[in-house]
């Protein structure tokens, strides 16, 4: 019997007690843009300008996080207002865009809050992703990320990226640290 009731997890089939594990650790929640918080389609107007879709429930499981106290940080390769628009919008305060070396970036985001890369998640897509999923506490994938960002994960949501795989490891999070609240 779990350690936790997973009664009020919504988004994704109850995790194992391994995964609470390493889920209650974590104090900085770091996540992908594209494939992650986007479905990977890029829109291109005719004015060059480039537009992206978030999926709103993603965006209500960031704003939980925060709320619970948990640091939220996204870590690019894109660069571009529409990222830093929707940072800003869901009270994210910590982009780091133009981002090609992940590993990196987390070790310098784990720094601005004052703690290790094992006290962090990422939530990845592509072989970009992989070696910030592999120095981090909790290493995770989308559905539907490249089958060597699966193998590498510590877990992999029930979700596709952009349709609700962050507020997957959103409610995760907050269940393994008894602040799931509806």
């Amino acid at each position: 019997m779990s350690r936790i009731s997973t009664t009020k997890l919504a988004y994704c089939t109850p995790p194992s007690e391994a995964i609470l594990s390493l889920a209650a650790n974590v104090k900085t929640a770091i996540f992908d843009v594209d494939g992650v918080l986007t479905d990977g389609t890029v829109y291109v107007g005719e004015d060059a300008k480039q537009m992206l879709a978030f999926h709103i429930h993603d965006g209500k499981g960031l704003r939980m996080l925060i709320e619970a106290g948990i640091n939220v940080a996204w870590a690019t390769a894109r660069r571009g207002d529409a990222v830093l628009a929707r940072a800003h919008e869901l009270g994210v305060e910590l982009v780091m865009d133009g981002c090609r070396n992940k590993a990196q970036a987390v070790h310098q985001i784990a720094a601005q809050f004052d703690h290790g890369p094992s006290s962090c998640s990422y939530l990845g897509d592509d072989i970009i992703d992989i070696a910030a999923i592999e120095v981090v506490g909790l290493g995770a994938a989308v559905a539907d990320a490249h089958p060597q960002v699966i193998s590498c994960a510590a877990w992999t949501t029930q979700h596709s990226g952009g349709r609700g795989a962050a507020r997957e490891l959103a409610e995760l999070l907050l269940l393994a640290q008894n602040k799931l609240n509806y």
